[in-house]
Formats: C-alpha cells, structure tokens, sequence
C-alpha cells in the first residue's frame, strides 16, 4: 500500500515527538543525542527559548502580510545580514534551493543587462549539491541527482574537484559568467576547499570579471567556526546562498549579493510569496543577534576544537571503522571502513543520531550550542557503535 508520504525518502524508524537542546525524545521515550540537528539546521539546538520566545511574540502579532507591502521584520533581518557580511542587499525566500535558483537567475540577468548576452555558462565542480530542483541539479550534474529527469537546464558545466588547469581554462572562455562552489561540500562527505583555492577562485573571477557565488547554505551561519565559511580565507563573494542554519529550525532562507551582482533584479525580475515573512525573519533576527553576540563565534570554537580531539582519539582507537577526521568547527565528517549505512544503524543502536554522507563519510553537525557534557557522551557512544561495527565484521569472518 503506498504511503500517504509520496516515498522519496528512506526513512529510519524512529518518530521524534520532542527536542530539548541536543536531544530528542523518541514516541516510546528514549532519548537520543542529536549529532545531525536535522542536517545542520538545528544550529542553536531544539527548542531554544531565545527562538521559542522570538516566534511566540510574533506570532501573537502578525504571521504574513505578503512582500507587496515593507516588512519591518524583514527589513530588521536584512540589515543584521548587510552589518555583519560582504552583502549591500538580500532577498529572503524558504529555503536553500530557493536561493540557489535565484543565485542563477540573477548570475544571467547581470550579464543580460550588461551586454554580454553569450555569459550564461556557470562553472560547477563535481561532487556540489545546490538543491534539488530543475537549475539546481543540472547545475551540480551528478547522474545520482539527475538521472530520470532530462532534458536538463543547458548553462552549466561541471569540472573536476581540485583540477586547477581545466578551471583556468574555462575562466578565460567568452560564455562564462561565473564560478559557483560550496567552500566545504557537505552532500558529497565533508569536501574542503584550501583558503589557498578559495583565494585563488576570487582572483581568477577578478581577471576575468566573472561573478564569484558561494554556497554556503550547508556550512554557513557559524557551521565552521565563523558565521560564514569564507571568512577562513579572508575573500568575499559576489553572491551567497544562505539557508538551513539561519532559522533554526523555522523555513528560512536568504540570498546575499553585492550592489553589482544584485543590480539586474528590479521589480517582477523574482518574488516569492512566503519569502521574508514576519514569522521567519523575527526568528532569523534571533539567531544573527545570538551568533554574533560577543563570545559566541568563540566559545563554539573551543567546544568544536574540544570534540575535534576526542573524534581524533577515537579514530586512532577504531582503525578498524574509521580511518581520519574531516572538516571545520562543528561541520566534521568521519570517514568509515565499513560502508557508512552500518555505522549509522550502530549509532541508532546507542540512541545516537548521525548523518550519512558521500564519500563514505558520516556526518557530525551538532548543534553549535552543544555543551561539553554532551560532547563526551557523544564521543563515548560513538566508541559503543565502533566497538559493536568491529565485533559485527569480526564475526562474519
């Protein structure tokens, strides 16, 4: 019998029916410790009173109103964004992939206004996820994202991760436009990109006056230990998707651009009917006030570098199932032996909950409010589920 739910996921068996910080109480009761926090979302735990306040209030007072009219709340989050990033403006929508489809619609409309019609062709790299709709997954390419659903948006070309001298030389090509990259790759196992490789990214977009995009809606709002990823390699972008973390928790997301990049999109160019509604940007305001308070981006970094050490620890004690430490801040991938999906079912055996990813890897995005008491119990339990993945392989032998 087919699910009411149209079945696009593989779900795990668990019903979550409560959130406390870094834990969830399952329906029969148990309480398990949430290293995913709804895959990087959760950035300031569940249920955080500063966030239940700020929705609360607001919801007492007006939930929409339509973008045909100010926002105040809208206004209020917009300027937080400008204060604290590289952008002059920013167009608020509901999610990641919303902001990646306008990332592209405005990356055309520049070059359209400017001229130079024949800049459509958008540099992607292999292994990207920007959403999962039509533009965003012919922009990443991948046959796992887009196999089935042809003909695919024309306009972008993938390019190998780390091949500096294909990159170069598609930069200097009379078709494209702009780069547009994660500065860590989430999806695709916890991917890096060297500061060195991100500076060189905005100086190859300088000498061919190509738009430079980041997304950032997977390792941003303070994922890495900054409130966005690049700030690590001291660049600015263009353009940034910004999602996920944003609204802890509430549909939000934001698109970031400079005056240039931004000056094609003039009235009825985009919209959005929910995009920047009072509800979701009274909560983002929350989080942009919690995360860029004095000591916050701080003491995420010595929680984050602590769990660093004690991740470090276990791999070196289960070389069996772990073979190295990825990532940034609380953006961490654990890259397994056995395949992943076993160390998942592991964790969910300890009452633990962690993130597959490519590559082989696990996830480990907790909250960035998770204290070191959690921390600890975490990594303890994470040594249960490696010490239950060996003993499982060793007899099968």
């Amino acid at each position: 019998m087919i699910s009411p739910v149209l079945p696009s996921y593989s779900r795990a068996p668990l019903s979550f029916v409560k959130g406390e910080g870094s834990w969830l109480i399952e329906a029969d009761g148990r309480r398990f410790l949430d290293l995913g926090a709804g895959i990087a979302v959760m950035a300031l735990g569940h249920c955080n009173p500063i966030l239940v306040k700020a929705l609360k209030a607001q919801a007492e007072k007006l939930w929409h109103t339509s973008n045909l009219y100010t926002v105040p709340e809208q206004v209020a989050l917009a300027e937080a964004l400008v204060e604290h990033t590289f952008a002059d403006t920013v167009f608020f929508c509901n999610s990641g992939t919303e902001a990646a489809e306008l990332a592209i619609k405005m990356a055309r409309k520049y070059w359209y206004d400017q001229g130079q019609t024949e800049r459509t062709t958008m540099l992607t790299f292999e292994g990207a996820f920007h959403g999962r709709s039509m533009a965003a997954i012919s922009a990443a390419g991948s046959e796992k994202l887009t196999k089935g659903f042809g003909p695919l948006l024309p306009g972008f070309e993938q390019l190998g991760f780390g091949d500096h001298d294909a990159l170069r030389a598609a930069a200097a090509r009379p078709d494209v436009g702009a780069i547009m990259v994660e500065p860590v790759q989430g999806e695709s196992g916890i991917r890096q990109v060297p500061d060195q490789c991100l500076k060189g990214l905005r100086d190859l977009c300088d000498e061919h006056g190509l738009l430079l995009i980041l997304d950032e809606i997977q390792c941003g709002m303070g994922r890495t230990g900054k409130l966005f990823a690049h700030e690590w390699a001291g660049i600015t972008p263009d353009i940034m998707m910004v999602a996920k973390g944003i609204g802890g928790g509430y549909p939000l997301g934001a698109l970031l651009a400079t005056e240039r990049a931004a000056s094609g999109m003039t009235p009825g160019t985009h919209g959005s009917t929910y995009g920047g509604n009072p509800l979701g940007c009274a909560v983002g305001a929350a989080v942009m006030a919690e995360m860029t308070r004095p000591g916050f981006m701080e003491d995420v970094n010595r929680r984050a570098g602590m769990m660093r050490q004690k991740l470090e620890g276990l791999v070196a004690s289960h070389p069996d199932v772990f073979t190295e430490v990825r990532g940034a801040g609380f953006m961490i991938g654990l890259k397994c032996k056995p395949v992943n999906a076993e160390v998942v079912k592991a964790c969910y055996d300890q009452e633990l909950l962690v993130v597959p990813g490519g590559d082989n890897v696990v996830r480990v995005l907790p909250a960035l409010t998770i204290g070191d008491d959690d921390i600890a119990e975490a990594v303890l339990r994470l040594d249960r589920a490696a010490t239950a993945v060996a003993a499982q392989a060793n007899a099968a032998e």
